[in-house]
């Protein structure tokens, strides 16, 4: 990934990319102007909370049903129970991390990894070293050394801190993109990369409550839909690119009806 001046500007010009954008900003939008947001947001973001990190799960292969995650609060059994309980747990940091993110974003990241991990891995919030492995066993990607990726952290920190005029949309799936892409920490990969997606949208000012849980949209979308798209991001050619891009904003987009669908309901009973 380039770190020219403000690289994401010509992403956002790819095309597709600006349908992508104006399809998701009108669809915020429309769940934002909701009735029922006046009076009950908390809630719609709680639900949402819960929905996104049910969603994270399910693509790092624990797919459990939603009332299964909302009733459980042991998550300390097996490999699926940790896996939810740690997306659980990055969804509530993510919240709290945000007006680092901007200032620090590799900061962040190892946060959300010692988060995730728990101190159940070694090396939990740093990233790999040469020669360690990786756990990640839905992506198959080739895997960068540790001096690449170092590097490109290096570069996707500077593009965070310098800011672009490139949509919330386009960032937060470049972000999303490139930490799948390096998978920089031992484990937990694809739980940080889809948590610091929701630290971009939430803190550009897409979705300022956080009531979009694109990861949910992602899951709906399926794995093999989700690792398509990563495969066109990883091969860095406008086409690919764009159709990542666009992926990510299909998932805002279903995250988006998921929270309309939880207003709709609440208003329902309020009636």
């Amino acid at each position: 990934m380039s770190t020219t001046a403000d690289p994401l500007a010509a992403l956002g010009a790819l095309p597709g990319v600006a349908d992508s954008v104006d399809s998701v900003r009108k669809a915020v939008d429309r769940v934002y102007g909701h009735r029922i947001m006046r009076r009950r947001s908390n809630e719609i973001t709680s639900e949402a909370a819960l929905r996104g990190a049910r969603g994270s799960a399910a693509l790092a292969d624990a797919e459990w049903a939603l009332e299964e995650v909302r009733r459980r609060t042991d998550f300390s059994g097996d490999g699926e129970a940790r896996t939810v309980g740690a997306a659980l747990r990055l969804t509530a940091e993510s919240g709290q991390l945000l007006s680092i993110w901007r200032q620090s974003p590799l900061r962040v990241l190892a946060r959300l990894h010692l988060v995730a991990a728990a101190d159940s891995v070694e090396g939990a919030g740093r990233p790999r070293l040469a020669g360690e492995p990786v756990e990640e066993p839905l992506i198959e990607l080739p895997l960068p050394d540790a001096d690449e990726v170092a590097g490109r952290l290096e570069g996707l920190s500077q593009l965070i801190i310098a800011g672009s005029a490139a949509p919330a949309l386009v960032m937060a799936a470049v972000v999303h993109g490139e930490l799948l892409s390096l998978r920089p920490f031992g484990s937990h990969n694809g739980l940080v990369a889809r948590a610091a997606e929701r630290i971009v949208l939430v803190g550009s000012g897409l979705d300022p409550k956080s009531i979009c849980p694109a990861e949910a949209g992602h899951a709906e979308l399926g794995r093999a839909a989700y690792v398509a798209a990563l495969d066109g991001y990883a091969s860095g050619t406008p086409e690919g690119m764009a159709a990542w891009i666009a992926h990510c904003g299909k998932a805002v987009e279903l995250g988006v009806r998921e929270s309309a669908a939880v207003c709709e309901a609440l208003q329902r009973g309020a009636a």
